[in-house]
């Protein structure tokens, strides 16, 4: 209470609101010349190469590509450009510093606009941080260490503040992944959240004046969804369940391949991103759909999934959600990106598969896809609710009590499952008494 009675910490508020305005706009455009480069690498190249429309073979040399370039950039540039996505969601362990800065922009730029399936978040809260931390260091060299702490989180706050739908859900999502608690966390919370509110405005702002999008989850035109039914408790178990099966899948196979991407980055990352490309093919032919529905992070292509889920038939669904799952543990291996918006967009696909089957409606059978799956993925039950819950916007009360129920169901049950390669391998000895844990 005396530290926030006290001087310093105003200075510091002002300096959070000062930093939300730089770190915001970086945030931005960073993630308008990801979607810029999406589009001409995907759309409009081929069409300058000659080409009428993409060909179905065209992931192949992009995401060669792909590999070439972020296992360069990790392997050459300072620092590890950024944390290993296989690891699970990391938003701790001191920001980057001013010379790892680059290695986490190029890696992460490579990643998200050449198709590789992992989100934008882990970056943007890397790159905030980093920005946050930087400015107390040139503003006051001799700032006590706690200063850059609460900078690099304030920028953290600021560049994650709407991409995912809410500023409360950025705020959340490092809450709790740091584990911040007690007196630090009113230390940090209160300069987080005015950078995170002074960049949703200059969100908007930017918006408004560039035009070029607000980059923040929404699905607008959602069919009304009235209340909860017994039998939507009782698929929200299911839900969870099988959420816990698929992201379990998805980690083991991820962490095995990460163990080869160790030892041999350069030869091996380039060959998982062929491995991406193959999969994303491999569902275009079978499904004749695009196979950009397979990569990227799937955060600009779930609106779409669930507003439409009436042209898509139970198959297609199927093969979209286990290629979207293989794609997306190749990607955790080796690339540089954040796991959150895949994780949302198979969950969704799941609980649009789901929704064909007796007693099940859309609405909440996606929210349900989406806060178990994420729950499975991240370790972080309270984010995915909300994840979950804000997405769907005035269903969202309606859908809170099932989403809940499949979000404890995956939490649980995730923590009985093998959590690495080397756990699927451990027997106990016969006749040996198992300790609890």
């Amino acid at each position: 209470m005396e530290l926030l009675k006290s001087k310093s910490y105003v200075q510091l508020l002002v300096l959070a609101a000062l930093i939300g305005v730089p770190v915001s706009a970086v945030a931005y455009f960073f993630l308008a010349l990801v979607s810029k480069l999406q589009t001409w690498i995907y759309q409009s190249l081929p069409s300058s190469l000659g080409f009428h429309g993409t060909p179905v073979w065209w992931p192949v040399p992009i995401l060669l590509v792909a590999g070439v370039l972020v296992a360069a950039t990790i392997t050459y540039l300072p620092g590890t450009s950024g944390h290993e996505p296989a690891n699970g969601f990391k938003a701790g362990g001191g920001p980057p510093t001013a010379a790892e800065l680059p290695g986490v922009v190029l890696a992460s730029l490579a990643t998200l606009a050449l198709g590789v399936v992992l989100g934008p978040e882990a970056p943007l809260i890397a790159i905030g941080g980093g920005l946050g931390a930087l400015a107390v260091r040139l503003a006051a060299r001799n700032a006590p260490p706690m200063a850059a702490t609460v900078m690099a989180a304030a920028g953290s706050f600021a560049a994650v503040s709407t991409l995912l739908g809410s500023p409360i859900v950025g705020a959340f999502l490092l809450m709790e992944a740091t584990g911040l608690g007690g007196p630090v966390l009113g230390l940090v919370l209160v300069p987080g959240l005015l950078a995170a509110g002074i960049g949703t405005l200059i969100f908007v702002g930017l918006d408004n004046l560039t035009g070029l999008g607000t980059f923040s989850l929404a699905i607008p035109g959602l069919p009304a969804f009235s209340h909860p039914t017994v039998a939507l408790f009782l698929w929200a178990l299911a839900i969870g369940v099988v959420a816990v099966v698929v992201g379990t899948a998805i980690r083991l196979t991820s962490l095995a391949l990460q163990a080869v991407v160790l030892r041999h980055r350069m030869a091996v990352t380039p060959v998982i991103g062929l491995m991406v490309a193959g999969v994303a093919i491999a569902f275009a032919e079978i499904t004749h759909r695009s196979a950009e529905t397979v990569l990227f992070s799937g955060q600009s292509a779930l609106p779409g999934l669930v507003l439409k889920a009436s042209t898509w038939t139970v198959g297609a669904l199927v093969v979209l959600a286990i290629a979207k799952s293989i794609a997306y543990a190749f990607s955790l291996s080796a690339f540089r990106g954040g796991p959150i918006f895949p994780a949302m967009f198979i969950g969704a696909a799941i609980g649009v598969a789901g929704s064909h089957l007796p007693g099940l409606v859309l609405v909440p059978a996606v929210a349900m896809g989406i806060g178990a799956m994420a729950t499975v993925m991240l370790k972080l039950p309270l984010t995915s609710t909300l994840l979950a819950i804000l997405l769907f916007a005035s269903d969202g009360l309606s859908v809170t009590p099932l989403v809940i129920v499949a979000v404890v169901v995956a939490y649980v049950l995730s923590a009985r499952m093998p959590q690495t390669p080397a756990d699927l391998r451990k027997r106990p000895a016969s006749g040996a008494v198992t300790p609890a844990a």
